[in-house]
């Protein structure tokens, strides 16, 4: 038995029909050289051989003391979650996303381990594709990346390597032996109270800080100036999944020209996107709209003294920074002047934090957000519009038994007030875009793949948008 976190049991109240919380991750590969025609059908039969479950997918909900907890699925049915599909004629790419956009608009089946792996081929060019389900009281999108990769290697010659639900368990305490579990996380609890109440005295300070800017600046990123957009209306359950890769050597040199980091150009080429999109619905607010994006907390662990390094580190590891996107701004590389200049005051703002001031620091200051978005009441606390998120991912190039990944897309969650999601990632020399929103509040979802490589060209050449 494995006690929720206050935050994996969030996800579980926030979900309804048309607000499924679950995150999802997209991979295409190609056939390795030597594979004959049947190949994908060949490794299907090798996967439902696959019989050994590890955790976390062996784990079902419960509940102990009016609480959930994970309990050990004893009855486990491989064929629920392991699933072989073809993609309609043609097998295009466009069939590929719309299979992704249909299936992630689907709940998943709490008296059942939570997550589902399909294997898809029929895509042309002798490829197929791999899209993988998770709840995020499960796993969050970085945990799930760094599984994954676990399931790859860098030797094509390697076979007969597991799926990703049947990975070696690294070691770890006995979480079943007994109800001792459920107190332990309780004793952990009271005994990190004196570190939280630590926190306060810094975090009242940068939260005052925070207050005291914003009402000096009015273009200061804070609690208070995110507008009202189509992005923040109430969603249905359908969704639209649009993915491409672009090229991170152009995004580097647009790095090189303007002194500023990759995470800025990307973030840069969001706003141009989102700017026009809604302009061309419009529906660009004049305020600038603002960005919530998360930021690892694993070099604050380091700087704030941790020692434990090498350690898997459990509970949240994210803190966010609000960034202004300046999609008043009509001038593409003065945008990202300024939108480097926002994401380095957040920076700066952490840099003297340990990770527990920058979770409540955190918490605090979208504590408006979380109430607008759970209740609907009180719409003028709209703390931001949408949420920007970069996950590394392999810096070399990967295969799974052979198959050789040309490619892979996260596909993250839509929700209520929060329309649209662009997760990134990277991959070797590629940052491969996921974007995840409401088909109807959000119509024709797929042309902001050309808006952000238009703000790259825009970048690059300099122009005006």
């Amino acid at each position: 038995m494995k006690p929720l976190s206050p935050t994996d049991q969030l996800f579980l109240w926030l979900e309804k029909r048309q607000q499924p919380m679950h995150v999802g991750g997209l991979q295409i590969f190609s056939f390795p050289d030597d594979a004959p025609d049947d190949y994908v059908a060949r490794l299907a039969e090798q996967l439902r051989n696959d019989t050994e479950v590890t955790a976390p997918f062996n784990r079902r909900l419960d509940s102990r003391l009016a609480q959930p907890v994970w309990v050990h699925d004893k009855h486990l049915d491989l064929e629920h979650h392991f699933r072989f599909e073809a993609l309609p004629t043609p097998g295009r790419i466009r069939e590929l996303l719309g299979f992704v956009s249909a299936e992630h608009s689907h709940l998943m089946d709490r008296e059942r381990p939570l997550w589902e792996f399909h294997l898809i081929e029929g895509l042309g060019e002798r490829q197929f594709a791999v899209y993988t389900k998770l709840h995020h009281s499960l796993m969050d999108g970085v945990s799930a990346m760094r599984m994954f990769q676990r399931m790859l290697s860098t030797d094509p010659a390697k076979r007969n390597m597991p799926p990703i639900w049947d990975l070696s368990a690294r070691p770890r305490r006995d979480e079943d032996s007994s109800g001792s579990s459920l107190w332990r996380s309780i004793s952990h609890l009271l005994g990190e109270s004196g570190k939280q109440l630590g926190t306060m005295p810094t975090v009242a300070r940068e939260l005052l800080r925070t207050i005291n800017t914003a009402r000096k600046d009015p273009v200061y990123n804070s609690i208070f100036h995110a507008p009202r957009s189509i992005l923040n209306q109430k969603i249905t359950g359908s969704r639209r999944f649009a993915a491409q890769s672009y090229c991170l050597k152009r995004i580097k040199a647009v790095c090189k020209t303007y002194g500023t980091t990759v995470n800025d150009v990307v973030t840069a080429m969001c706003a141009s996107a989102l700017r026009t999109y809604l302009m061309n619905q419009d529906a660009l607010p004049d305020k600038p709209l603002i960005a919530m994006i998360p930021v690892s907390l694993r070099k604050y662990e380091k700087s704030a003294g941790d020692k434990t390094e090498g350690s898997q580190a459990e509970g949240n590891q994210v803190g966010v920074i609000l960034a202004n996107l300046y999609t008043n701004e009509s001038h593409a590389g003065t945008r990202l002047r300024k939108i480097h200049q926002s994401m380095q005051e957040g920076k700066d703002r952490y840099a003297h934090m340990s990770p527990e001031e920058i979770v409540n620091y955190t918490a605090l200051t979208l504590a408006p957000a979380a109430f607008h978005l759970l209740t609907g009441v009180a719409p003028k606390w709209q703390t931001f519009n949408v949420v920007i998120s970069n996950v590394p991912g392999p810096k070399e190039t990967s295969y799974w038994n052979g198959a050789k990944l040309e490619g892979m897309y996260p596909v993250s969650i839509a929700m209520d007030r929060l329309g649209l999601n662009m997760t990134l990632t990277s991959y070797k020399d590629q940052i491969e875009f996921g974007l995840i929103g409401c088909r109807r509040t959000l119509p024709s979802l797929q042309r902001m793949l050309d808006y952000l490589e238009d703000g790259l060209v825009e970048l690059e050449q300099g122009t005006v948008s």
